[in-house]
């Protein structure tokens, strides 16, 4: 198994492990952010955060392709 399969098998639980609450609270802030300035948006995948400087962007499509001090917060955890 390689690890592009592993990882889209990822259940939302297994991201929840991963993940440091502070980082799921600062990508759900970039989201409602921007939600408020553009309110018709389309529903993204998700926002590619920095671990260091919580600064993101947010993902509407396509796999993120991550710098190495970056992970993804996926929309479901954001909601």
């Amino acid at each position: 198994m390689d690890v592009l399969t592993k990882v889209e098998e990822m259940d939302v639980d297994d991201y929840l492990t991963y993940l440091d609450p502070t980082l799921i609270q600062s990508a759900r802030q970039i989201y409602e952010t921007y939600f408020a300035v553009h309110p018709d948006i389309d529903r993204p995948l998700g926002v590619a955060i920095n671990r260091i400087t919580h600064r993101g962007k947010i993902i509407f499509s396509g796999k993120p392709i991550l710098l190495p001090q970056e992970c993804f917060v996926p929309f479901d955890l954001i909601k």
